[in-house]
């Protein structure tokens, strides 16, 4: 099975600080420890070492393009295979919705490995 490196970066993360408290307790409630984790801003220095680019909302792929137009063809919604629907900032809502959110990482998450583990089919890929 291929292996992948994941890193993480926002376009307006606030940069340096940790994960927000309730997205903490969600994740570890579902034995995911964000511990390590550090907010950056995403460069398109950065995107460019980049085989793949997963954003959670349509207007992220539209700000990365602008200002990396070479990344075009690199940057997909996370959901894309798991119905194109955008995935919410769930910053400053409740708990429910940190959790809801959770379930559409990994519901992507796991399409997104199936698929790269098929290395990558089907009509829209």
């Amino acid at each position: 099975m291929p292996t992948a490196t994941v890193s993480s970066a926002g376009i307006a993360a606030l940069i340096g600080r940790g994960p927000n408290e309730t997205t903490a307790c969600v994740a570890a409630a579902r034995g995911v420890s964000l511990a390590d984790h550090v907010a950056r801003q995403f460069t398109s220095s950065m995107g460019a070492g980049q085989d793949l680019v997963l954003v959670m909302e349509p207007w992220h792929r539209r700000t990365i393009i602008a200002d990396a137009p070479q990344l075009q063809g690199r940057v997909m919604l996370f959901d894309h295979w798991t119905g194109a629907r955008a995935i919410p900032d769930p910053y400053r809502r409740p708990g429910s919705v940190h959790a809801a959110v959770f379930d559409m990482l990994i519901q992507g998450a796991d399409a997104w490995a199936s698929r790269i583990g098929q290395g990558i089919s089907g009509p829209d890929a």
